[in-house]
């Protein structure tokens, strides 16, 4: 059994004065969660990454909540709780489409030395404040907020690495990635969204333990993947997955390209940059993304078909699943992200057409015309190319998507006067029908 932190600690605290966390910049319904809690009796606060961003100025996405109250408890205080998980019991109290996640504070489960390496035995064993910060992944994470003092609790050093822009981890690297390799893209994904550098032995444990990042399950590393596409910051999450070689394990093909296209001058880096800059990333679906992802690796396998081929035609399609496959058989990609992925290899083809003209028009009309169009866009923009080229397809389409909800609006005004004309046109009188006979009648 490896043991994990021997001795307590006293926490740094942050006093209100001290800090800049404000509540005006904590969402109303995390508040409510706290104070009930809080008014019950129970130790809450605000933790984990919420902290972290409100300390750096951001505007967190979501805040989570810990409390030293047990899962039935927080049912029995919320009637909009639902409990979730069995190995891992968490609250998720609901708000509408909104769900504030609360958990018991927990302690570091005991971690068991076996042939494929470390595996906890446990996850559900509460514990204190201080042994749920401590089973945290990274120092700037452990964080928590007291509502009742309006303090920041700092039981990990969490405040210095802030400080410092230093992404470190809690307790031993090599011991936290063996338990659970997927930290390790976390913490890629970390540094590259919050401009922080990963400290010396964090670094030396990855590139040490990199391997092993194949040892978790293929879904959780599907989603690790595509959240490094977020806020803006793909360019530098994927530029360190290369530099960390847990690129070449998940992506072996897609390393191997950019090792022959020039490593870190690799045209791979200016399409990432590219879907970095446009305007409307947080908005593009995964397909899309993935599309950016595979586009140069892809052209690169056309352009040797190209070559290969007779007469120089190739079936792009075909190069496409090709590429996709190559690159995506050891994660586990949705189907309907791949076939989008895959149809947006033949975009530059399509913008090639007028879009007052029979190929062209029906393009245009296609109903997945918007992400093809935001893709040729950031493909323009990696390339240099001008975007000129563009302004007619979009002027036509938003005067088409004018022209369809004017129709719309039309069919939603006429509905009432065609039900209202039904209702007062003759009407058939129903037939009468012969009272029935009672035995007595008969007889």
């Amino acid at each position: 059994m490896i043991p994990f932190f021997k001795r307590n600690d006293a926490p740094v605290i942050c006093e209100r004065a001290e800090h800049c966390i404000s509540r005006s910049n904590i969402d109303p319904d995390a508040l409510k969660v706290l104070y009930r809690l809080a008014k019950a009796g129970h130790v809450a606060y605000l933790v984990g990454g919420s902290v972290r961003d409100l300390l750096l100025g951001r505007q967190p996405k979501d805040f989570d909540v810990g409390t030293d109250a047990r899962p039935n408890e927080i049912r029995r205080l919320f009637r909009n709780c639902f409990l979730i998980g069995r190995r891992f019991r968490l609250a998720h109290i609901v708000f509408g489409r909104k769900v504030i996640e609360t958990s018991t504070f927990r302690r570091q489960p005991d971690t068991v030395e076996s042939e494929n390496g470390l595996y906890q035995t446990e996850d559900n064993t509460f514990g204190t404040p201080e042994e749920d910060a401590k089973r945290r992944d990274f120092t700037v994470n452990g964080l928590f907020y007291d509502i009742k003092t309006f303090s920041v609790i700092d039981y990990v050093g969490g405040l210095k690495d802030l400080e410092k822009r230093l992404l470190r981890c809690i307790g031993d690297p090599n011991i936290r990635f063996r338990e659970d390799p997927v930290r390790m893209m976390r913490a890629v994904k970390f540094a590259s969204r919050l401009g922080f550098t990963v400290d010396r032995a964090s670094s030396k444990a990855i590139l040490k333990h990199h391997a092993d990042i194949l040892k978790a399950s293929a879904p959780r590393l599907c989603e690790e993947i595509f959240r490094l596409f977020t806020f803006g910051s793909s360019r530098a999450a994927f530029m360190l997955l290369w530099e960390y070689e847990l690129l070449g394990d998940l992506l072996p093909e897609l390393d191997a390209y950019i090792k022959e296209s020039g490593g870190k001058k690799s045209p791979l880096w200016d399409y990432l940059g590219a879907l970095d800059a446009d305007a409307a990333n947080e908005e593009l679906s995964n397909g899309v993304r993935l599309a950016c992802l595979i586009y140069p690796f892809f052209f690169s396998l056309l352009r040797q078909e190209e070559r290969r081929s007779p007469n120089g035609r190739v079936n792009r399609q075909h190069v496409a699943r090709r590429a996709l496959h190559a690159v995506t058989q050891r994660l586990h990609i949705p189907k309907a992200t791949l076939y989008t992925a895959q149809a947006l290899m033949d975009v530059p083809r399509r913008f090639a057409d007028s879009p007052t003209k029979g190929r062209g028009r029906r393009f245009l009309s296609h109903p997945s015309f918007p992400e093809a169009l935001a893709f040729q866009r950031i493909l323009l923009t990696a390339e240099k190319a001008d975007h000129s080229c563009l302004d007619e397809w979009q002027a036509l389409y938003a005067q088409q998507a004018g022209q369809r909800a004017q129709r719309e609006t039309r069919d939603d005004t006429d509905a009432p006067r065609d039900a209202e004309k039904e209702s007062s046109g003759t009407r058939r009188r129903s037939r009468r029908r012969r009272p029935r006979r009672t035995a007595r009648e008969i007889s």
